[in-house]
């Protein structure tokens, strides 16, 4: 009982300087889910268009910027309705908004490229 006291006297303060230490430094851990991780890796890539897209974009009256900035870096990709595994080039489902979702786009993210394949109003 004497070493569990020493212990958390010692590991409790620790505990509290550390975390306002990475907090002040912006620190988080959120990068390190799946889902961060698709999305980060996708936004680096270069962005082509599929045909369907862009006519769905036409339709929805949306630009590539929108695309690009909304509804990929806010999205949810949908692991269960995705092939991530699939070789050269996985594709993924995103839904978004997260809650309540009014788009759906489907893309395909390959080494070097990014292809947005579907967008799908569901509202």
């Amino acid at each position: 009982m004497k070493k569990l006291k020493f212990y958390a006297i010692g590991f409790v303060p620790g505990l509290i300087i550390v975390f306002f230490i990475l907090n002040k430094k912006g620190a988080s851990c959120s990068g390190y889910l799946p889902n961060s991780r698709v999305i980060a890796e996708s936004l680096s890539k270069e962005f082509k268009y599929s045909d369907e897209a862009k006519a769905a974009m036409a339709t929805y009256k949306i630009d590539e910027k929108f695309v690009k900035d909304s509804i990929i870096t806010n999205g949810k990709v949908d692991f269960d309705r995705s092939h991530a595994q699939k070789k050269p080039c996985p594709d993924y489902l995103l839904t978004y908004p997260e809650k309540n979702p009014s788009y759906e786009i489907t893309f395909e993210k390959c080494e070097e490229t990014l292809t947005v394949n579907s967008l799908k109003k569901l509202k």
